[in-house]
């Protein structure tokens, strides 16, 4: 058996081409897609951040993986941060911060490397990287026959709080505005750990290198 790796890690300017593929992929009935321009322009911004999930090489061996995990990671992260490496992304999250409130841009995963924890993973790693910016709670829009993206968030501690009537204007689809708590609150801290844990306890193929 193979095993394939991903790492989650910041987005690079030279990650826009492939970030721009998953993005029409994902969202192919979006109003507008990012151009090669606005990507550049937010990467940087101070007050928008991206991370990008990405291939690791090629498969490796479940054998070889067992023999030595430790060794292993550290290659990873070595692998990680050669500009000379070419990942290939499967999936990206942004976000804004304004004030205290981080606002969801996108998250989306390629249709092959769905069912493999990446969209969770994203958004794990995404309200962790916003906690590190001191934001307070988290926002987000998602279309409303949108179900399995809403039950990851509600899922993550996220709750409905408003709808943008016919938000979506190629079909004129309401969005639903998910929003939530304190997420530096005791409550909100304790089920996003335990969720932490469950995830890297069931995806030992997932690294996350952010915040």
């Amino acid at each position: 058996m193979t095993a394939v790796y991903y790492v989650i890690r910041d987005m690079r300017h030279e990650d826009i081409p492939e970030v721009m593929h998953v993005d029409r992929e994902v969202f192919p009935n979006d109003w507008t897609y990012r151009s090669q321009l606005a990507f550049q322009r937010d990467l940087e911004n101070p007050s928008i951040r991206y991370i990008v999930a990405c291939t690791v090489g090629k498969s490796l061996s479940s054998s070889r993986e067992a023999k030595s995990r430790t060794n292993w990671v550290k290659r990873l992260f070595n692998y990680c941060w050669d500009d000379h490496t070419k990942d290939a992304i499967v999936g990206f999250s942004g976000f804004w911060m304004m004030l205290r409130e981080a606002h969801i841009i996108a998250i989306g995963v390629r249709h092959a490397h769905r069912r493999h924890g990446l969209g969770e993973a994203l958004l794990l790693a995404t309200i962790e990287l916003a906690a590190s910016l001191n934001a307070g709670v988290i926002t987000l829009e998602v279309r409303a026959s949108n179900e399995a993206a809403q039950a990851l968030y509600k899922k993550c501690g996220f709750h409905v709080v408003g709808k943008r009537l016919r938000y979506y204007s190629n079909n004129n689809e309401d969005g639903i505005i998910m929003s939530t708590d304190d997420i530096h609150s005791l409550t909100f801290q304790a089920h996003f750990q335990q969720l932490k844990r469950t995830h890297a306890e069931k995806h030992h193929n997932i690294i996350c290198l952010v915040p």
